[in-house]
């Protein structure tokens, strides 16, 4: 969905393609620097909101200079983009959960996840899917939905399970939906760190001033958003389709926080600790590059 109102032309040092999804805790992120309520130092936005599986592809196609990216994206992305500090999301009891429809005391560790399992995941190249694999190496059965439309396809039986992210781990149990685990905690325990996300990438090709510039301004928005968290509800809203404001803050409250702002040592270590993981399976190939920006 293309948002904005500026020309097609632009120029490498001011106005970019930029990429993230509708979900509040990105809107929350970008609102202050896409609306004139911080100084941009002169940069200007082409704004692309997909779910965050169609930025993963957009990526892969070197569609967008600037775009939020899962962890498990960025990983295969590294050579073409590197992590900014500002804009990430980490932290802990947010990871995907995996649920069933079964009813209660039939999921849980009761669940016969297995080969023939037949698994719906919000994309191929999401944290989710690779934090699955991670957990259960012989689920192989896998059908790639949007994000939200895996809760229905669980109840309507199109599927046996399903990998639910974003703001679904809050409507899952309303609808009737059993965990089976949830795969942050599972994450947390076998890495003692954080549960690395998102994150926002920029093309790693560009002046370091310029990539440097772009990060300064996402970190004043994120301050400028905790500062002023009302101050981002309409943007918010807009975007957050058929969703409670009450969903909305739990949803920024679960994914905003303090490795928003910054990455700092420990966000950079579970990032890493995620990647090591990834290369020791043989899921992604070797890092050489740098991955943050200094």
């Amino acid at each position: 969905m293309n948002k904005t109102n500026h020309s097609e032309l632009r120029t490498p040092d001011s106005r970019l393609t930029l990429g993230f999804s509708p979900c509040p805790n990105d809107c929350f992120i970008f609102d202050a620097m896409l609306h004139g309520k911080i100084d941009t130092e002169g940069l200007e936005f082409k704004v692309f909101m997909e779910d965050v599986e169609t930025l993963n592809q957009k990526a892969f196609r070197g569609e967008l200079d600037v775009t939020k990216l899962s962890y498990h994206a960025y990983a295969h992305l590294v050579k073409e983009y590197q992590l900014l500090n500002a804009g990430s999301a980490l932290g802990n009891n947010c990871g995907p959960l995996l649920v069933s429809s079964l009813p209660a005391g039939q999921a849980g560790s009761q669940f016969p996840v297995s080969s023939s399992t037949k698994i719906a995941i919000p994309g191929k190249y999401t944290t989710a899917n690779f934090l699955l694999s991670l957990a259960f190496p012989e689920a192989k059965n896998k059908v790639e939905m949007v994000f939200s439309e895996i809760e229905n396809a669980v109840l309507s039986g199109k599927v046996d399970a399903g990998l639910i992210i974003h703001e679904n781990r809050f409507t899952y149990e309303q609808k009737g939906l059993k965990k089976i685990i949830d795969l942050g905690e599972y994450w947390e325990e076998l890495a003692k760190a954080p549960i690395p996300l998102g994150g926002i990438v920029i093309k790693r090709n560009f002046p370091e001033e310029l990539k440097k510039k772009f990060d300064r301004v996402l970190r004043k928005s994120v301050e400028y958003a905790f500062a002023n968290p009302k101050s981002s509800l309409n943007f918010v809203k807009a975007n957050a389709q058929e969703m409670s404001e009450e969903v909305m803050y739990k949803h920024i409250d679960l994914y905003v926080n303090n490795y928003s702002v910054d990455l700092g040592v420990e966000g950079k270590r579970a990032v890493k600790l995620l990647f090591d993981k990834a290369q020791e399976l043989r899921v992604i190939n070797k890092i050489e590059e740098e991955i943050f920006l200094i």
